[in-house]
């Protein structure tokens, strides 16, 4: 086994973690072989019963446009008149071809329901902080979202039965400034019960 990461390092990446917008973005080219290393550590994630619930679509090339104008379609088609805002529309319809690469978040419901849902996501969730640390290391900018639209995105990701779709994780190279990074005091978090 190769030398594990110093506490340090572990500590230096989960704390330097952010959300990179994609009007940070750069289109400096990530290769497939970066991609595959991310899904496999994601692939690492805890989960109860090892159902491994974590599913995703990797979305490049030409198919980002394809994302673009379904999401912007949707949300025109789908949105009353009083609520639709043309700055949205054009969020929504140009983010997808900033990136490098969108993954589709998805989860595949255990289909004997062995356990509850909850455990289901939360693994889910952990298999993208995985993905996240591991794209940080990499100097890569992404971020999580979740559009409005989000359960209108099954025809367009062609999910299976049971599956469903929990965000969209934008990635590529970016030039963001050192984002500050803040947090309030664990302290104040945290309960010690030692008796």
């Amino acid at each position: 086994m190769d030398k594990l990461p110093s506490t340090e390092q572990v500590s230096a990446i989960i704390r330097s973690r952010s959300s990179i917008f994609p009007a940070m973005y750069t289109d400096e080219p990530i290769s497939e072989e970066v991609i595959m290393d991310l899904l496999e550590n994601a692939n690492w994630a805890p989960n109860h019963k090892k159902t491994e619930p974590w599913r995703f679509k990797v979305i490049r090339g030409a198919a980002l446009q394809r994302l673009a104008d379904f999401m912007g379609s949707t949300y025109k088609s789908i949105t009353p008149q009083e609520s639709f805002s043309e700055m949205k529309m054009k969020k929504l319809s140009t983010n997808p071809i900033k990136a490098n690469t969108v993954i589709a978040i998805c989860m595949q419901r255990d289909p004997a329901e062995s356990l509850p849902e909850w455990e289901e996501l939360a693994a889910t969730a952990m298999a993208v902080q995985n993905l996240w640390l591991s794209a940080t290391a990499y100097g890569l900018g992404g971020y999580w979202s979740s559009p409005g639209l989000i359960a209108h995105l099954g025809p367009f990701l062609n999910l299976a039965e049971g599956e469903r779709c929990l965000g969209l994780f934008y990635l590529a190279h970016h030039q963001a400034p050192e984002i500050p990074r803040e947090r309030g005091d664990v302290a104040a978090k945290v309960k010690w019960m030692k008796e």
